[in-house]
């Protein structure tokens, strides 16, 4: 008789039967399939599963899940995971660790008070999921808003990153005769003027594309809310660059002679919304390029769309735009190494904590993470964003 994967046995050396004694819970992460059609990246790659599971953790891998990414079934299973043949299996599981936000189906196939990790893409959620969270009474967890120690936001962190220097690859690529550009070099050789790459917002995301195009020679003016940020920018880079607030007519006259537009706005953690209207993207030169970072949480320009990896790029006005979620999933295999390296701690400390909830408990960053709370809405700017009532997850929390 075959053995059902959450029971069996395994065989473990003398320090690890050890720790698996003194483990009082023992947790069950599942690891689904994602979209290949939208999706590259995991949360865990095989090398974060050996972790886990070397704590005594039991994790469940769909067949197929690491392939867009080049991991086999294979490299998990050897890593202990254990390899379960459908979607169903996975997402009985006590933690669903996914990248994209659950579906509709996906939510249809968890176990009421479990809990569910993922990015949060705004564009990509609806009220019809919010209420079926509500109902099945999940926790859910966005990446986006969780802090560490210091108080930043490692994920968003980490992700801005391989963002600021994928958006220049991008632009970059776009602008090239082969892409429908203009036949432009992104940069710059001696005797031609240089191209001009405007950037919208002066955070980590848009530093490293500022410091990309700036390597390869390229004009860059940054324009940002924030004066303190626009400072912060000039010291990152090390050199003095163009920099302005966002002023109407300073930077119309910045997008009339950018080659390529970078925006990176954020506006999920209660930043001034900005969004470049439709009018103004029409005064810029044809054959320009736009790539918007923030097409996530609503865009920075009025004619952003939101579209898939295998179809990112459109035509507006005669402006080539790429617009996508998650523009670090064009290279999701170090994309997902670098979340493995934050997830990982992240679950052992859940483990420790002996669930979620106590978890929510004890850790204020992770805290800020939480945006659904035993089926009741939790974060005030979702709520907003659908229209929707929220709680202060404070009320729910004994001795908060």
């Amino acid at each position: 008789m075959k053995q059902d994967p959450l029971t069996q046995r395994r065989l473990y050396p003398e320090e690890s039967l050890l720790r698996e004694i003194q483990q009082h819970v023992r947790l069950t992460i599942g690891l689904p399939c994602e979209n290949p059609v939208s999706e590259t990246r995991l949360a865990l790659t095989p090398e974060g599963v050996s972790i886990v599971v070397e704590e005594g953790h039991t994790v469940l891998v769909q067949t197929g899940a690491g392939l867009p990414m080049s991991y086999t079934d294979l490299q998990y299973s050897e890593a202990g995971a254990i390899i379960v043949g459908s979607a169903p299996e996975v997402f009985a599981s006590d933690i669903i660790l996914k990248i994209a936000p659950p579906t509709l189906e996906e939510l249809m196939m968890m176990k009421p008070g479990r809990s569910v990790f993922s990015m949060l893409q705004l564009s990509n959620f609806s009220t019809e999921t919010i209420r079926l969270m509500a109902s099945k009474k999940l926790n859910a967890i966005a990446y986006e808003l969780i802090k560490d120690e210091q108080k930043a936001f490692p994920v968003i962190n980490t992700l801005a990153e391989l963002e600021g220097s994928s958006a220049i690859a991008v632009a970059s690529e776009l602008m090239s005769n082969g892409s429908g550009g203009k036949g432009v070099l992104l940069g710059g050789v001696a005797g031609v003027t240089p191209s001009e790459v405007v950037i919208l917002g002066a955070g980590l995301a848009g530093s490293v594309a500022a410091r990309t195009a700036l390597a390869l020679g390229a004009s860059v003016k940054i324009f940002d809310h924030d004066i303190n940020k626009l400072r912060k920018i000039q010291h990152y880079l090390g050199q003095q660059v163009f920099t302005s607030v966002i002023h109407p007519a300073v930077l119309f006259k910045a997008l009339a002679s950018a080659d390529a537009v970078i925006g990176s706005l954020r506006y999920i953690n209660g930043s001034e919304r900005f969004m470049v209207s439709e009018e103004l993207v029409k005064t810029m030169k044809q054959g320009a390029v736009i790539v918007d970072l923030s097409v996530d949480q609503g865009g920075c320009f009025e004619t952003s769309e939101c579209r898939t990896i295998n179809d990112p790029v459109y035509d507006r006005y005669g402006i080539i735009h790429y617009c996508i979620p998650n523009i670090s999933a064009r290279v999701g295999r170090t994309s997902s190494m670098a979340l493995s390296n934050i997830f990982t701690p992240m679950l052992l400390k859940i483990g420790q904590s002996g669930s979620v909830k106590q978890a929510v408990s004890e850790s204020v960053g992770f805290r800020n993470g939480v945006y659904m709370y035993g089926g009741i809405l939790v974060n005030r700017l979702i709520a907003g964003y659908f229209g929707m009532p929220s709680n202060e997850i404070g009320l729910f929390l004994a001795g908060y």
